[in-house]
């Protein structure tokens, strides 16, 4: 088995269409968000996340497509934050809602770093909340990888992604 597998590459100039925006205006808050393509063959995520109208969510997330993980032992991203707690967000199903895995990371403000997210650190949460009796995540299964950022967090965020890949131990 290769020991990484690239799983979005920004060099793809079809890529920047692969992706969407879903903010908590879905159950009536009012945050924004977008996501773009840099002439570095980066992408940023920003916005602004507010708490009002019970709100307090960003993220933006791949179409689905297959992505297979098997024999994978986690995520590893390269990404320039703002000092702010980000999620990763992992899906096995096509629909809009429903259990997502999820892993929490840091960011340093204005300094790119690179983050190990081992598949076993994932928990799964459907609306905010740990699901104590899913299904553990079936890495053969994801179709869809996206980024989160919650947790009364309010105020803007940038998060600059240069790459997201697979890794084996």
């Amino acid at each position: 088995m290769v020991n990484e597998k690239i799983l979005i590459d920004f060099n793809d100039p079809d890529e920047k269409d692969r992706w969407e925006t879903i903010n908590d205006t879905v159950m009536g808050g009012i945050s924004e968000s977008r996501a773009f393509t840099t002439p570095d063959n980066t992408a940023i995520f920003q916005g602004f996340v507010s708490l009002e109208n019970s709100g307090g969510f960003a993220s933006i997330r791949t179409i689905p497509r297959q992505f297979d993980l098997k024999g994978y032992a986690g995520i590893m991203i390269r990404v320039k934050g703002d000092g702010k707690n980000y999620r990763l967000r992992l899906r096995t199903e096509d629909d809009f809602d429903g259990v997502a895995y999820q892993a929490t990371f840091p960011t340093r403000s204005q300094e790119w770093i690179e983050v190990r997210l081992p598949f076993s650190e994932y928990l799964p949460v459907f609306r905010g909340r740990i699901v104590s009796d899913a299904p553990k995540l079936d890495q053969s299964r994801v179709r869809r990888i996206g980024f989160m950022i919650a947790d009364k967090q309010e105020g803007t965020f940038v998060l600059e992604i240069a790459w997201i890949r697979a890794y084996a131990e």
